[in-house]
């Protein structure tokens, strides 16, 4: 952030509000004004003929304006809300930012405009912090209760009372946010977070997340998750100043991209991810029980591949550690007689000095091909604009001909796309009818915008019209996200697909394509549809999630499975969970079968890893593990309790088992790529030695080969400073706590 922001445009943005003289009649919706010049950074002259065009989930399309010869532009009768202002000229730098306008007011939005012979798209954030927490640091969804318990401190009075770089990570959900509900980079008011120097610790300044865009790659975003910086002011009065960041040229790309390598530094326009910071170390004598929801997703490590192997490192929000961890398979041995085998290991942690890094693996049981259920999978495929390249519907239909052959005279294939409006392009047909079924699949073609709605409703009917009783009901929503028309607020959604579950009609989302992207609403569709989040960036990555893994992809095998470990504070001192912060759940949810949780597949397994300080390393156990399922078909919870013995806590990272070292590379990659506190000593050359001492026959495993390269990728790329250095340096690191802010 640093970096960035000593290379920002000379662009200012003043604002001012100012009540409309005239009240609106008794009865009648208030509506406001967007008024202001535009004029040229350089010459100081006003510009004309500039396009501007305003969005906003309060109204339906969009509204567009071109300013006079004077700079002069004026946009009249808008309704109240959050509005995205888009300015753009040719020969000019175009940009975007994010407004809230108050109901019956006119706003004033000035801007200063650079020329520039090469199209791109500027981003607006906010001014920078003394302290730049970043955006892993963002909040996690802890209940009040649990924060209190660890104690967090927050600012009071004029200086502020003390706290910690942790506890910046630890702030509850914002209203803006239900239980269901998407918010894109966290809330916008300073009284829902923490406030560093004027700005809320929950506003995107802390996580800004778009980049530019090639011309060739532009499709209209999604009104109601753009990832543009909310506007918050500290006194309340709608007025301050902005810098756009420079930004650098993109090359065209070529037709199907997917293993185009870019220029260094190459960003991607319009991807939209939800940052859940990162998990607090918690002392035992505040809190013994970590609680959370499984997740077996593993789109978040497919999306970093997909960055890494077109030469930019992934947004740090877009890393969800449990993802990367769940990617590679951990040659989990099956339960004979029980639903889950589970696995524990331990060993001294390589970068936390007086830790324990403690590998837990849980593997749900096996079912053959032959014995997986019969399936009604219907898919509902994305056709907008959006979606017309090679690397996304034509990958897309190249996915779908590998799982048509991978089906047999048990499922039944139906299809729908969407445009602008959806339509069914194949009635419930019978995997044996395979040339019917390719050529419906062959007939697709792009079209229109995007109304996901339409589709899914749509989907949903047809499943429903053909539901198969014991069976696999699965919606496969094939897209890149996003949804620019049916879908004006994504809340709406969300029962809808809830009840659907509910009903046995489950949605599994996998998402297409490398800018103008959103990752946000494909991942919380599958979580509330009770189905997986997988990402394909190539033809091979299909293969694994619709051939390999079909019947584990498909078929559940448990379902609102919860873990929770019990820490003994006799032997352990102190704990911190690694990834799963979007997947936290109190202790009282653990127990409570009306809390939802993740579902898990025939085969898939669900690794966790913790970090852990002992006390006393005498004792006989350092903690229970316990596992709370339902069977598939749903009814009351059962409950597994497995004690977790010390002996089980290797002297060494090489004397743990390959496979647990392979998880922890995973992770500690993770954490490196999103900026985590605790991952500033592990260097990238420590992480190849890391993965150098996984041994010969793992490293030859084609995957494992694959994370080594990325890794190897990650180190030519990463330019970042290392934004706590200043204030924490490395060397002096407290192993227990972060540095305390005053």
């Amino acid at each position: 952030m640093k970096s960035l922001l000593r290379s920002t445009l000379p662009l200012f943005l003043m604002m001012s509000a100012a009540p409309v003289g005239a009240q609106p009649d008794a009865g009648t919706a208030a509506t406001s004004v967007i008024i202001g010049t535009v004029i040229d950074v350089e010459t100081k002259k006003p510009v004309g003929d500039v396009v501007v065009i305003a969005r906003s989930p309060s109204m339906e399309g969009e509204q567009v304006v071109v300013t006079d010869a004077q700079g002069n532009y004026r946009i009249p009768q808008l309704p109240a809300g959050t509005y995205v202002l888009r300015f753009e000229k040719e020969d000019f730098k175009p940009y975007a930012h994010e407004i809230q306008l108050l109901p019956n007011r006119t706003l004033r939005v000035n801007a200063e405009l650079r020329p520039d012979p090469f199209p791109q798209v500027e981003t607006i954030i906010g001014a920078p912090p003394t302290i730049d927490v970043g955006s892993s640091n963002m909040g996690v969804n802890v209940d009040q209760e649990f924060v209190k318990r660890i104690a967090v401190a927050r600012p009071v009075g004029k200086g502020g009372a003390k706290r910690e770089f942790e506890s910046l990570a630890e702030v509850a959900p914002s209203a803006r946010s239900d239980q269901y509900g998407v918010s894109i980079n966290g809330a916008t008011s300073p009284e829902n977070g923490y406030v560093v120097d004027g700005l809320s610790t929950n506003d995107p300044a802390f996580g800004v997340n778009s980049s530019p865009l090639d011309k060739n790659d532009r499709a209209r975003a999604p009104s109601w998750a753009l990832p543009y910086m909310h506007i918050v002011v500290p006194d309340g009065t709608p007025q301050t100043t902005y810098r756009a960041p420079q930004a650098s040229a993109v090359p065209t790309p070529q037709p199907a991209p997917e293993r185009t390598v870019a220029p260094q530094g190459q960003r991607f326009f319009d991807m939209y991810f939800k940052g859940y910071g990162v998990n607090p170390t918690v002392d035992t004598e505040e809190e013994r029980f970590s609680t959370f929801s499984v997740d077996t997703d593993t789109a978040s490590y497919t999306l970093t591949r997909a960055y890494l192997e077109r030469g930019a490192l992934p947004d740090e929000q877009a890393v969800r550690v449990e993802e990367f961890v769940n990617t590679f398979d951990y040659d989990y041995a099956n339960a004979p007689d029980a639903p889950f085998s589970v696995n524990v290991e331990g060993f001294p942690s390589p970068a936390r000095k007086g830790y324990q890094v403690v590998h837990i693996g849980v593997k749900a049981r096996d079912v053959s091909r032959a014995e997986r259920k019969p399936g009604h999978l219907v898919f509902v495929i994305d056709v907008s604009g959006s979606m017309d390249m090679e690397n996304r519907l034509g990958l897309v239909k190249r996915s779908l001909r590998l799982l048509v052959d991978a089906l047999d005279e048990r499922d039944w294939v139906s299809i729908v796309v969407y445009g602008t409006t959806a339509h069914q392009v194949l009635a419930p047909t019978n995997a044996t009818q395979k040339a019917a079924i390719l050529s419906a699949i062959d007939s697709v073609q792009s079209e229109g915008s995007t109304n996901a709605q339409a589709g899914m409703e749509l989907g949903y009917a047809l499943a429903a019209s053909h539901m198969i009783k014991g069976g696999i009901n699965r919606i496969i929503l094939c897209s890149d996200g996003v949804a620019n028309n049916g879908i004006v607020e994504a809340d709406g959604i969300w029962q809808r697909v809830k009840e659907q579950a509910a009903a046995g009609i489950t949605l599994s989302t996998v998402g297409f394509g490398m800018g103008n992207y959103n990752d946000v609403l494909m991942e919380r569709l599958a979580q509330v549809g009770e189905g997986n989040y997988s990402y394909v960036d190539k033809l091979e990555e299909a293969r694994r999630i619709f051939v390999q893994n079909l019947t584990g992809t498909l078929q559940v095998v448990a379902k609102d499975v919860k873990l929770q470990v019990e820490f003994d504070r006799k032997t352990v001192s102190r704990y911190r969970l690694i990834g799963y912060e979007n997947r936290l759940l109190t202790k009282q949810q653990f127990n409570d079968d009306r809390v939802d949780a993740g579902e898990v597949g025939a085969g898939h397994a669900v690794t966790a890893l913790y970090e852990v300080k002992l006390r006393d390393p005498s004792q006989t156990n350092f903690g229970t593990l316990r596992i709370r399922y339902k069977a598939p078909e749903g009814g009351s919870s059962k409950l597994i309790e497995k004690a977790m013995p010390v002996t089980l806590l290797r002297p060494a990272y090489e004397k743990a088992a390959s496979p647990t070292r392979l998880s922890y590379v995973a992770a500690a990659f993770a954490e490196k790529l999103r900026g985590s506190y605790w991952a500033r000593p592990l260097t990238y050359d420590a992480l190849v030695s890391l993965w150098e001492e996984l041994g010969t026959p793992l490293k030859a495993r084609k995957d494992v080969a694959e994370l080594g390269d990325l890794i190897r990728l990650a180190k030519k790329l990463d330019r970042r400073e290392d934004r706590f250095e200043s204030i924490a340096p490395v060397r002096t690191m407290d192993a227990d706590r972060v540095p305390t802010i005053k």
